[in-house]
């Protein structure tokens, strides 16, 4: 076993500096920045392009946390195999997007289960597996993560400086500082260039960085005891009053339980260090760490609980299932750490804490990995979940979320809403075909399926035929006509559909509406007259020429 895999953090920060380092991150990121720039600035929704650009961004980080002087070949290998991955979860989202129900969170998987492998890595995980010393894992989680910090900032203000010299340059005339800053490639280029230089002169001062880690771990302990006495607070009122009082306070109580959660998580593993030499020997700090330990699990049982509540009231979706794992995940961590801290006892229960954090760690890395890959298909089991909600009556067809199917499911959303579709139950076919002619997804108070019947709209003349094409083109088109409006057939068109001018609010918009075709709008839209109501007279006139009227006064140009 080699050298660079057998010393402790407190070695590692002994670590002789690399002068070669901040000039080779600062080429590497810079060159990854303008390579990212070439690949996306064009077109950014072409797969393959951004596979590329999430390869070069993802493998250029971790070869830049990595890369030693005389260690290469094996960071070199890492940071292909992320690139690979990322890449590969970039192209399924991009190209699959529209079919997917949750791209967005497996790719956060994909981020997660990154961050996660990083610091084991780091510390040589993939000889000593199991063995890797707790140390080591901690030393680089917070070495990365102040170094990366600090290389944001320096970014930052590297920018502010080129733009304060962009100024006083263009009290000379000269523009050039200026212009170059507002074209893309300079951006990428410049921010790699930056960054990469910072974060290379930080891991260049492991000693100085060491003694950063301590102070910022000081300050943060502060925070400790505070949200330690308030968590066991909040425990015992919920205990006394019962934990309905969440549930009906808020609707957003699972994400607030979950972030408390995280936060005992985070200010306990401060408390506990790298060591129990490391730790602090005060008492109420080690009082608070141990609270922070015990309060986890509660509040992971009840974000279960109010998660639980709501998919009982509303079923299963993807986001709720994306949900439901990350409460089982803090369920699993408090539950560790009720176990570690019953087997350390009184002695060794900061011990067993740490070794449950590695343990739980490593698990976490693997399931977010498994979650990123197209393994398991939460758009078919949440829609199968809402097919029998709504076929076994737990739920009306008037109640049915049909549009969740449509947008929120992906393929097996879209399949089961053709199912759907087919229901000898006409409420439930109606709203179903409606949701397949939907074109975009409409957010806000109403609801986002309406029948014929109940879209407020008036038809001139009142044609069956007529009144079908314009009111399924308003279900389909949540947006349009929301209170009341009138459709006026103008003419015959040429290749014909019929054009329609749809009234409402102070103006009109003149449509192609036919049977099977898509409705296309005329550009003109007409400025405002009178507001349209349910007691408005709408009608038109030749002036000779064709005018829309309301309440008599004409609205916008001529029709013909």
């Amino acid at each position: 076993m080699s050298d660079e895999f057998t010393h402790d953090g407190a070695e590692q920060s002994a670590a002789p500096e690399w002068p070669l380092r901040p000039w080779l991150l600062a080429g590497l990121l810079g060159l990854g920045g303008l390579l990212i720039h070439l690949l996306t600035h064009e077109n950014d929704d072409v797969p393959w392009q951004v596979a590329a650009a999430a390869f070069v961004f993802f493998g250029s980080l971790a070869s830049a946390f990595t890369l030693e002087e005389r260690r290469w070949k094996e960071p070199a290998i890492f940071a292909l195999v992320i690139g690979l991955v990322m890449a590969g979860l970039a192209w399924r989202a991009v190209r699959y997007g529209d079919h997917l129900p949750d791209e967005q969170y497996g790719f956060a998987a994909g981020v997660v289960a990154t961050a996660l492998a990083l610091p084991l890595f780091q510390a040589g995980f993939l000889r000593r597996r199991l063995a890797t010393p707790y140390a080591d894992i901690y030393h680089h989680i917070w070495t990365d993560a102040i170094s990366a910090a600090g290389s944001l900032a320096f970014t930052g203000i590297s920018w502010v400086a080129l733009a304060i010299l962009a100024k006083l340059f263009q009290l000379l005339k000269i523009d050039f500082l200026h212009d170059v800053m507002n074209d893309g490639w300079f951006g990428w280029t410049y921010s790699g260039l930056a960054f990469g230089a910072a974060l290379g002169t930080l891991r260049n001062q492991l000693k100085i960085l060491a003694t950063l880690q301590s102070v910022v771990l000081l300050v943060l302990s502060l925070l400790a005891v505070p949200l330690a006495v308030g968590l066991v607070i909040f425990l015992l009122a919920s205990a006394i009053s019962g934990p309905q009082v969440l549930w009906e306070a808020t609707r957003n109580a699972t994400p607030t339980l979950l972030a408390c959660a995280a936060g005992a998580f985070v200010l306990a593993s401060v408390i506990l260090r790298q060591s129990d030499e490391a730790m602090t020997g005060n008492r109420v700090m080690r009082i608070a760490a141990f609270a922070l330990a015990v309060v986890i699990l509660p509040l992971a049982v009840f974000a279960a609980v109010s998660l639980g509540l709501r998919l009982n009231q509303y079923g299963l979706a993807p986001e709720r299932l994306w949900a439901l794992v990350t409460v089982l995940v803090a369920c699993a961590w408090g539950l560790g750490y009720w176990v570690a801290l019953v087997r350390g006892g009184k002695a060794r229960w900061t011990r067993r804490l740490r070794e449950a954090n590695f343990v739980l760690a490593l698990g976490a890395c693997v399931l977010a990995l498994l979650l990123a890959l197209p393994l398991l298909d939460f758009g078919r089991i949440s829609a199968g979940n809402q097919l029998h909600r709504l076929e076994s009556g737990k739920v009306s067809p008037e109640e049915f979320d049909f549009a969740a199917l449509r947008w929120d499911f992906g393929d097996a959303g879209k399949r089961a809403l053709a199912r759907l579709a087919k229901s000898p139950r006409a409420a439930i076919a109606e709203r179903a075909q409606i949701a397949l002619r939907q074109t975009e997804h409409v957010y806000g108070p109403q609801p986002e399926i309406r029948t014929a019947d109940e879209v407020p709209v008036t038809v001139q003349p009142n044609d069956r035929a007529l009144r079908k094409l314009v009111t399924d083109f308003l279900t389909a088109d949540r947006w349009r006509c929301r209170e009341r409006c009138v459709a006026l057939e103008i003419s015959p068109a040429p290749d014909g559909r019929r054009r329609v001018a749809l009234v409402e609010g102070a103006g009109y918009q003149v449509f192609l509406l036919g049977e099977g075709k898509p409705a296309t709008a005329e550009p003109e839209i007409a400025p405002a007259a009178v507001l349209v109501n349910d007691n408005s007279k709408v009608e038109i006139r030749e002036m000779p020429k064709r005018y829309i009227f309301i309440d008599g006064r004409p609205v916008g140009p001529p029709l013909d």
